[in-house]
């Protein structure tokens, strides 16, 4: 090898040099990020290339950690986040509450030669996507204790350190793999994900068309709509043979299609296609797509925490599910509240079951139902069989009272039915404590059930069969098989027993349902409440009450 003094001198000042000037530019870059963040601090309106920062306070607890150095120095990592945030489509949410166009336009910018200004900015800006990306996965963007008063689901931070979690993630081989170790989705939220893609597919296709007025139709009829509905079945998947058929017949493959979109829309499963199920087949596509939007955002509200043995009623569905081992292992239709007494969305344990039960009426309908009745028919209680009782549980003689004289506001008694064929709670009830006085229950009004559209309650759940409930619930075949179950009824007494476990119990709202077979069911917004998520979901982004418990005080 043939070096001379000069380059060999040369080459040593290089080796000397440079390690010092790489610390050099480190340590400038730091001094300028730790004065970006304490300016943010004190002027948190000021914003990073037309962005605002979600919580500058969480920001100065990372970087002060690290003294402030910079925490985005792999590319790869980089252009990785940017494709999960450019994706973010796919979950129902908004790459702009994530700086999508911002953070692609500066990673094209940003270079060695760049201000390290820019750089710094750079940095601050993918930390600040991150936590609200974090936040959105785990938590969702629309925080529901906004929209309803009764949430009390509680959505647990499985960590002491959150700030440590996310340097955690950026410090990750894969932040891909990182976020779906982190933030779980059980099958549930997968299929809302490929329905939102489905459905996407199906708009850009040029979407369904919509059907003209004009009157019901029945299995047997020509008319020039059935060549509309059968398109309008086709693309959806209930009608699966060619959407150009000539025919103007209502045939059997028709009616079968119908049948199917009816089951699909929660309607009357009788094949005629009457005003309802022209009504549902003309939502438009785009609609479809929002509702899905509001169900995955429903999903990220509950389904990361919820494990092992539960059970969920689908209020706006009219069903319940129970799951156990994280398996489905049953359903039921149900009955819930009202439009103008609604079934309250909240979660709860169940703890014990009555037989036979007794039925004392609860505030809400002792003041609006039953003491304006007493008042215009002193004898009413007596035609219902109800009894009238003191605070202490002595009956009091009806005859004794003055109804006329008494309101909701000084009503010094408790109504109660007895058990037997006519109680209002039928043979059983599961009690779950709630300040709603609300709980699970059969009925002694069976025939609603043949309804589609199920709400008639007083804001309780009535269960369509309550008997295999308890007997799945209480999981003792050797006495609640059965005949054992049998027995307890026909006694007539009232007798509580206590599940071996608590069971969780969640009332929730789910308007869109995904099935195994990917088929989507979408049932009607019975309390209005979809439209306030997916107008929230288009607002701009903003700190949640589950998310500000991360940001150090």
């Amino acid at each position: 090898m043939n070096i001379t003094i000069n380059k060999l001198v040369y080459i040593l000042f290089l080796a000397l040099i440079l390690p010092a000037y790489s610390f050099s530019e480190e340590v400038d870059k730091a001094s300028i990020l730790q004065q970006r963040l304490e300016y943010l601090q004190t002027n948190p309106a000021t914003k990073l290339h037309e962005k605002s920062l979600a919580a500058i306070p969480f920001l100065l607890e990372l970087y002060s950690r690290r003294n402030f150095r910079p925490t985005w120095n792999d590319n790869g990592h980089i252009e990785e986040f940017i494709s999960i945030i450019e994706t973010t489509t796919e979950e129902g949410l908004n790459p702009d509450d994530y700086h999508a166009a911002a953070l692609r336009d500066l990673q094209q910018k940003v270079s060695a030669e760049s201000s390290k200004q820019e750089q710094v900015d750079f940095d601050i800006l993918l930390t600040d996507a991150l936590f609200r990306l974090g936040t959105h996965l785990r938590f969702g963007k629309v925080d529901p204790a906004r929209l309803d008063s009764n949430w009390n689901v509680g959505r647990e931070i499985k960590t002491d350190d959150p700030v440590a979690l996310f340097q955690d993630a950026i410090d990750s081989d894969s932040l891909k793999a990182f976020i779906n170790e982190r933030i779980p989705r059980q099958a549930f939220y997968l299929r809302f994900k490929q329905a939102l893609k489905q459905y996407r597919a199906i708009r850009d296709a040029g979407g369904w068309p919509v059907i003209p007025d004009g009157s019901v139709l029945k299995p047997g009829m020509t008319d020039p709509r059935v060549a509309i509905m059968r398109e309008r079945l086709s693309a959806e998947g209930d009608l699966v043979a060619a959407v150009n058929s000539p025919s103007h017949l209502y045939d059997d493959e028709l009616e079968q299609a119908v049948i199917r979109f009816q089951q699909r829309l929660g309607l009357d499963t009788d094949g005629v296609a009457g005003q309802k199920t022209f009504t549902a087949m003309n939502v438009s596509v785009e609609n479809r797509i929002s509702q899905i939007k509001a169900n995955l955002e429903r999903s990220r509200w509950v389904f990361t925490d919820l494990t092992g043995d539960f059970l969920v009623v689908n209020i706006a569905g009219y069903k319940l599910y129970l799951v156990k081992n994280d398996e489905l292992v049953w359903t039921s239709n149900v009955m819930v509240g009202k439009t103008y007494r609604k079934t309250p969305v909240f979660k709860s344990k169940m703890k014990y079951l009555v037989w036979n039960p007794t039925w004392t009426v609860p505030p809400g309908i002792l003041r609006r139902d039953i003491i304006p009745k007493m008042k215009k028919d002193p004898d009413y209680l007596n035609k219902k069989g109800y009894l009238l009782l003191d605070r202490d549980g002595n009956e009091v003689d009806q005859a004794t009272v003055d109804f006329s004289s008494l309101s909701s506001r000084n009503f010094p008694y408790i109504v109660r039915q007895p058990a037997g064929p006519n109680n209002a709670l039928g043979q059983v009830k599961f009690i779950f404590p709630n300040g709603h006085f609300v709980f699970l229950h059969d009925t002694n009004h069976r025939e609603l059930f043949i309804h589609s559209k199920r709400a008639f309650s007083s804001g309780c759940i009535r269960v369509e069969d309550p008997l295999k409930l308890a007997e799945l619930l209480l999981e003792n075949p050797e006495r609640w098989d059965n005949d054992g179950i049998q027995r307890v009824l026909l006694s007539g007494k009232t007798q509580t027993v206590h599940l071996a476990e608590p069971l969780s119990v969640l009332l929730l709202y789910w308007t869109t349902v995904v099935a195994p077979d990917g088929s989507v069911s979408f049932y009607e917004d019975v309390y209005g409440r979809d439209q306030r998520i997916i107008e929230s979901l288009d607002q701009p982004f903003e700190l949640s009450a589950d998310a500000k418990r991360l940001v150090p005080k």
